[in-house]
């Protein structure tokens, strides 16, 4: 496969790719979908790249090995899912190592269509295919810019990954890239959009126990703790029970001063299009819902993913945008997607950082070319991307979605990570200084440990204009697991 490389873009060797795992424990339940998480692994990437100077450093990058949505086999184990990750990691490492000098993003397109063949010969869908090269990509991007002693932020507006529409998006030749990424403007600030998961106290008459430890636990709590201004609401599927909760959740956003948007995730719990259109129709009839309503901001996921692109939702993107997310598991998908009346999709560091970037391209590709047919409100676009959250954790994962999110211009993003987990507690006491002292403005100590700092619903994330993919510090190494990725475990039943 041939690699278009834009000048400023240097060739990069992969000299070493480690990975590892440590545990990350809940400190309450988090329900989306079909599993209720307590628990899971959180995967890292270490590589190590050479330039042809010379030069070379070392890159990470980190993001959990989340059960029951890459896969939402029931038939499988939580512990088969992650098997699953691990296995679709060791074949990118397998790859990536045996590959010649090539620009960062040349190595994601020379491995594209290997890594995916590969993973289904073992028996991996394309969304599980796409995590192992999801995680290597950034750890070595992170790698080359610590090389280089340059910014993500630089790295990207200039180019220097040598990022093309070919081979790959035919769909965007002709398409200029360097302007684009050239015209991308990293925020110093962004709004958290907090998740209400289907298992989550709405107020304190909700909750038989209590956690205990000093932090938020129900909606109103985290409201007034944090001040969020952004919600994300999933649904379970019945009707009737999406009703009842979310009306019980307009109880107390409806009293949030200065309003309030929020975004509805459907979390494929939905057979059809009509199913989906049917609740928001009722919704839209029940007085109680009427200012939610009117902050649904966009819908996503509602369909089961084997029949998300085979209906066309433009019955519902007309009155809300719809967005793809599991189903978006190709380079092609949001192109699919848009021909079923799909309106956005979602960035997600876990399907690859590279995907959206690309997909932020078609949106403004395709908004340009639609304006010049009609007349569209460009402060109201017709096609949008979200930023949504897997319990990213502190660290390298939060930092370097954050990063990834803010410089395409998405004003907010969900995140939920902090809220689930105790912050950075259990990790390394000198791991969590280091993160603090680099990312003082994204991090505070409290309730005993290093954690997520959110003032009025915002992130302050100024700092990760360093050196490197967002992260000034890197965490203990020494303190984790080799990982296993046996292929024999990560197979089906």
């Amino acid at each position: 496969m041939s690699i278009t490389t834009s000048n400023a873009a240097p060739l990069v060797s992969i000299e070493a790719i480690d990975l590892y795992e440590r545990d990350v424990r809940l400190r309450m339940p988090f329900r989306f979908g079909v599993v209720t998480l307590t628990e899971a692994p959180q995967a890292f990437a270490r590589v190590r790249v050479r330039l042809a100077d010379g030069q070379s450093a070392e890159g990470g990058a980190a993001e959990l090995l989340a059960p029951k949505w890459f896969d939402k086999d029931p038939a499988l184990s939580n512990e088969a899912n992650f098997d699953q990750l691990r296995r679709s990691l060791g074949i990118a490492r397998e790859l990536y190592q045996a590959g010649q000098p090539a620009t960062a993003f040349g190595h994601f397109t020379r491995h594209y269509r290997a890594q995916l063949d590969r993973a289904a010969q073992a028996g991996l869908n394309s969304l599980v295919a796409n995590y192992g090269p999801a995680l290597i990509d950034r750890a070595i991007l992170d790698g080359l810019c610590r090389a280089l002693g340059r910014s993500f932020h630089d790295v990207i507006r200039h180019n220097v990954a040598g990022i093309s529409a070919t081979p790959l998006c035919p769909d965007l030749d002709g398409f200029d890239v360097d302007g684009f990424l050239a015209g991308l403007q990293p925020a110093s600030t962004i709004n958290a959009r907090h998740t209400v998961g289907l298992v989550d106290p709405i107020t304190r008459a909700d909750q038989e126990t209590r956690v205990g430890d000093g932090l938020p636990e129900t909606l109103e709590e985290v409201v007034k703790t944090y001040g969020h201004r952004w919600f994300k609401l999933t649904g379970g599927g019945d009707i009737a029970a999406d009703i009842e909760r979310l009306t019980r959740i307009a109880s107390v956003l409806d009293r949030v001063e200065g309003g309030y948007r929020a975004s509805l995730d459907g979390n494929e719990q939905y057979a059809d299009v009509d199913g989906i259109i049917e609740l928001w129709h009722r919704m839209r009839a029940d007085q109680r819902l009427a200012r939610l309503c009117r902050s649904v901001s966009f819908i996503e996921q509602p369909i089961k993913r084997q029949a998300a692109l085979t209906q066309n939702v433009s019955g519902l993107s007309t009155q809300r945008p719809v967005i793809i997310d599991e189903s978006d598991d190709s380079l092609d998908a949001f192109v699919q997607g848009r021909q079923m009346g799909y309106t956005g999709v979602s960035s997600k560091t876990c399907k690859g950082f590279y995907k959206s970037l690309i997909n932020r391209a078609r949106c403004l590709k395709w908004n340009h070319e639609e304006s010049r047919d009609e007349v569209l409100d460009p402060t109201n676009p017709r096609y949008i991307m979200s930023a949504e959250d897997l319990t990213i954790q502190a660290g390298l994962a939060l930092q370097q979605d954050l990063a990834l999110v803010a410089l395409m211009g998405i004003k907010h993003v969900e995140r939920n990570g902090h809220h689930y987990v105790n912050g950075m507690a259990g990790l390394p006491e000198a791991e969590q200084e280091a993160f603090l002292a680099a990312h003082p403005d994204l991090y505070e100590r409290s309730h005993g440990a290093v954690r997520v700092k959110i003032r009025d619903g915002t992130l302050a994330i100024g700092s990760l204009g360093c050196t490197g993919f967002a992260s000034g510090a890197m965490p203990d190494w020494a303190a984790m697991r080799p990982m296993r990725t046996d292929p024999a475990a990560a197979a089906k039943p």
